[in-house]
């Protein structure tokens, strides 16, 4: 499983024009799936995400997560994080999973972090051609790994 971390003023996602999930300070995660990602992989990418010391404490150092801050959190899935630019022109998704299988592991993933994070994250839509409005704030941009590739 992969994951960018953005850490946000706000955020905000549309589909067909209608806002379905917006938040204020805190952090948009975009996640793409492994055909392969398991529950461990899922736990990581969620213990990580909410507890990096991203925020800022009363000497402006990042020492603070977005638990810490009581942040709220974007989740928008991104199969494109699996894209391999290394041949040709065109990006390879062979290393994505498969969109049952995506969706299977979205829905267990949207559910676990819901209940890590209650009632402070908001969604994007599954396999949706969706407008998502970032501003970036610092600006800090993460990107993460289960299996520690990078």
């Amino acid at each position: 499983m992969r994951a960018v971390i953005q850490r946000v003023s706000d955020a905000s996602v549309q589909v067909d024009g209608q806002v379905i999930g917006k938040i204020g300070r805190g952090i948009c995660l975009l996640i793409g799936f492994e055909q392969s990602d398991q529950e461990a992989d899922m736990d990581y990418i969620i213990n990580k995400t909410l507890n990096l010391r991203i925020f800022e404490d009363e000497n402006d150092k990042m020492n603070l997560s977005l638990l810490d801050v009581h942040g709220e959190l974007l989740v928008v899935s991104q199969f494109t994080l699996y894209g391999d630019c290394r041949k040709g022109r065109r990006p390879s998704f062979s290393k994505s999973g498969d969109v049952q299988t995506a969706r299977q592991n979205y829905l267990r993933f949207k559910e676990k972090i819901k209940n890590a994070a209650a009632d402070r994250v908001a969604f994007g839509q599954f396999q949706a051609d969706m407008q998502v409005q970032i501003h970036n704030d610092g600006p800090v941009t993460l990107l993460l790994d289960s299996r520690k590739l990078f």
